[in-house]
């Protein structure tokens, strides 16, 4: 038997009447985005040092192929932004510079998707379980001014449902938030990474045309 709050867990659903239900579809999509969104960074193989590295020696001993096929090699937003700045290589770096942010800001958007979704569970379960306490408290008023103070069971549905819609949109908006902020984090990481090893290839490009 699933116990929660010491209790079944549908009898606590079926109490928590019927903004529950909404509250229900908020704890599924935020379970489904948070593991989509975990098993898409985690497919992101290599370290941003160790790909801006090898690049840069590969291009300092002249082996611009072997360079692009480094970036190749790792799937990765350093990677694709680097590869799209070493296959302008020769052009300004006004054009250079404009192509790998191009692509920086489309590997961002890709990084940022479903994360909205996110931000939008954990601003409205709460809203949901503080729609459920205002309407579980106008129940426990109305069946007090039908029976009065001498049935105190009368309003006690009324109350459970205010106070187990307010805890369940908590429960949600807690683990949801924090994902978010875990992963936006992630983000802001990844683009300043794209920014920084734009700056070394740029910079790289420079001394090897100082160097001819």
């Amino acid at each position: 038997m699933i116990v929660a709050l010491g209790g079944p867990l549908w009898e606590y659903f079926g109490q928590g009447g019927p903004l529950m239900w909404p509250l229900l579809g908020c704890s599924i999509a935020g379970v489904i985005f948070i593991v989509e969104r975990a098993i898409a960074y985690y497919r992101v193989k290599g370290d941003t040092a160790e790909i801006v590295s090898e690049v840069r020696e590969s291009l300092l001993q002249h082996e611009l192929r072997r360079s692009i096929e480094i970036c190749e090699s790792f799937d990765h937003p350093v990677a694709i932004t680097l590869k799209s700045g070493l296959l302008r290589f020769g052009k300004s770096h006004a054009e250079i510079e404009k192509a790998m942010e191009s692509v920086a800001l489309h590997e961002v958007s890709k990084l940022e998707k479903g994360l909205w979704i996110l931000a939008t569970i954990a601003n409205i379960a709460p809203l949901f379980g503080f729609t459920g306490t205002v309407t579980g408290m106008i129940g426990s008023f109305e069946a007090l001014a039908e029976v009065g103070l001498g049935n105190p069971e009368a309003v006690a549905g009324g109350i459970s449902e205010a106070l187990i819609t307010t805890a369940t949109g908590l429960l949600i908006a807690l683990p949801v938030q924090a994902a978010y902020n875990y992963f936006n984090n992630r983000v802001s990481q990844f683009a300043l990474d794209m920014e920084i090893s734009s700056s070394v290839l740029l910079e790289t490009f420079s001394e090897i045309e100082v160097g001819e």
